[in-house]
């Protein structure tokens, strides 16, 4: 049933009440404690604990297009989709080993900061402007957007009256800073464990109980049973969901360069790290990967258990939009058959994890508009007090300016999912490049870096609609190209990426040797190898994240 009650409202208020409350007191002490530096507005530098970091990071990365998304594809694809979580879990090892510490060994703190360190302010300037305009307009709007209509399918509120008070509710944490949203996150986290668990207990226990049988052990098999289609993680050519997750490429192609460059060159996720020492930072980002290794327990599951009901009857009605099966659909349907008081809890979890991500992606934003263009290019001797200032104006205008243009941008149409992979993927490969032979080749040069980010975006439009041009398929029997439902034979786009990805590298080696050659000597970063030195816990705790990812890969091929 469509609508909460009070016992769920109760649980909901509770919810509000422990955060808001909490994250006052932080903000309270940390006035007392310190002065209103930016650095400490921006990163709490120094004051973030392990746990904090990695609760942190994965409040900020869930959100409505993971529980809403993902659950959709879960009942449209199976536990495949898995794979944007658990190697996430791979990506995160290599992030803290790698990254971590060349960005804390040359003092960066934000991502044009590194590219105006590494190669020169026109570089940093055009991707401060790109990444601003990337969060506000994409992935800030997607959010809330997203995020109000899964709100509104459970609770019945309004949704325009939803995406303002989840802007509102972002707001008010993340005026406080990074150590108010970074503390905060941890309860965000608590809740969106806990209520994520509650709807898949209540899932598997659905199943069982359509086969006349009690438990989630049995609701397990049961759904292993009947949707055995739906536990492969690598799929075959002729899988229907090969253009979205093609065969082995989630596992040594363009899933890699998806996630790397997410969690490895993202201000919105590495910002969290970025005020702590190096332990600290390692163990928050380890903490993160165990994290999403359970992820697809909370999201991806109840996916699957849905369409194993929808299968023997169950949900007819309520999966139908427009005339047709609408996967997204599933979670809320599963929802609301919670009773009085868990509904509120699951409510309360996903308000978390949409709460969590605008307010990291609004301190993002905050930080990225302040320390790298209003300081560098408009108020350069700015106090501050002034800079703090400007970076909580900067939150609220964002905020509002999000609240106008998401109704407007058609993300319901094309699935949130979908249309933040769609954006984002066409200048990731680039920006990768660009990343990863700044940090690991000391000739790589800013005329490279620049067509690194201009020419990777070119790549991926050519590669986008390069089959309107002409027949690819003499790209199938390797696997990439297959067609579409035309008969148009089309590039995957984990495949395109890799070929960007390619591309972009090949062009900035060519070029900086070029550049070498005329006698331009760009400015290398800082490292030495004792900087990749871990401490035996961390190796510990990567190989046996590693081992997990080994194992479920292996059990699920």
């Amino acid at each position: 049933m469509k609508g909460l009650q009070n016992s769920d409202y109760l649980v909901f208020i509770l919810y509000f009440l422990i955060v808001s409350i909490y994250g006052y007191s932080i903000y309270r002490k940390k006035k007392k404690a310190t002065a209103s530096a930016s650095h400490d507005y921006f990163l709490a530098e120094g004051s973030l604990t392990w746990w904090a970091i990695g609760a942190s990071l994965i409040a900020s990365n869930i959100s409505a297009e993971q529980f809403i998304g993902m659950s959709g594809s879960g009942f449209k694809m199976g536990l495949a989709i898995s794979t944007y979580e658990w190697m996430a879990a791979a990506t995160l090892m290599i992030v803290a080993i790698f990254f971590i510490p060349v960005y804390l060994k040359n003092k960066i703190y934000t991502m044009p900061q590194f590219l105006h360190q590494r190669y020169n302010g026109t570089v940093a300037m055009i991707m401060a402007v790109f990444w601003l305009l990337l969060y506000v307009v994409v992935n800030l709007t997607s959010i809330l957007y997203l995020g109000a209509l899964a709100i509104n399918s459970i609770s019945g509120i309004n949704t325009t009256l939803c995406m303002y008070l989840l802007a509102i509710f972002a707001i008010f944490i993340t005026l406080g800073g990074m150590k108010v949203i970074g503390y905060t996150d941890v309860i965000q986290v608590f809740f969106l464990i806990l209520g994520g668990l509650v709807t898949t207990y209540l899932a598997l226990n659905l199943v069982s109980e359509k086969f006349g049988t009690t438990g989630v052990v049995n609701g397990f098999r049961i759904m292993t049973e009947q949707a055995n289609d739906h536990f492969h993680m690598i799929f075959k050519q002729d899988n229907k969901n090969y253009m979205d997750l093609p065969g082995l490429t989630v596992l040594i192609g363009g899933m890699w360069i998806v996630n790397l460059n997410y969690w490895g060159c993202n201000q919105y996720i590495t910002q969290r790290a970025l005020g702590a020492d190096l332990k600290t930072a390692r163990n928050g980002i380890l903490f993160a990967a165990f994290l999403k290794l359970l992820m697809p327990v909370i999201v991806v599951l109840p996916g699957i258990a849905a369409y194993v009901l929808h299968q023997q009857g169950s949900f007819q009605a309520e999966m139908v939009q427009a005339g047709e099966i609408n996967p997204d659909r599933a979670y809320p349907v599963l929802l609301n058959l919670l009773p009085g008081g868990l509904k509120g809890l699951a409510f309360a979890a996903l308000t978390a994890a949409i709460v969590a991500s605008l307010a990291g992606k609004a301190n993002s934003i905050s930080t990225i508009f302040t320390l790298d263009i209003y300081k560098k290019k408009i108020n350069v001797d700015a106090s501050e007090d002034k800079m703090v200032r400007i970076g909580k104006i900067t939150v609220v205008v964002a905020m509002i300016l999000a609240v106008m243009i998401a109704p407007l941008l058609g993300i319901d149409k094309k699935g949130g999912f979908q249309y933040i992979q769609e954006y984002t993927g066409f200048v990731s490969p680039g920006i990768f490049a660009m990343f990863i032979l700044g940090f690991f080749w000391k000739k790589t040069t800013s005329n490279a870096a620049l067509f690194a980010t201009i020419g990777g975006f070119a790549f991926s439009l050519f590669f986008k609609f390069l089959p309107n041009i002409m027949d690819l398929s003499f790209l199938a029997p390797w696997g990439f190209a297959n067609p579409n439902a035309d008969g148009v034979y089309e590039i995957p786009f984990l495949d395109r990426m890799g070929f960007v990805f390619g591309i972009a590298v090949i062009g900035m080696v060519l070029i900086s040797l070029w550049d070498n050659r005329r006698g331009i000597r760009p400015k290398g970063l800082e490292i030495d190898r004792s900087m990749f030195r871990m401490a035996p816990a961390f190796a510990v705790g990567a190989l046996l994240v590693c081992g997990i990812l080994a194992a479920l890969y292996s059990i699920y091929w």
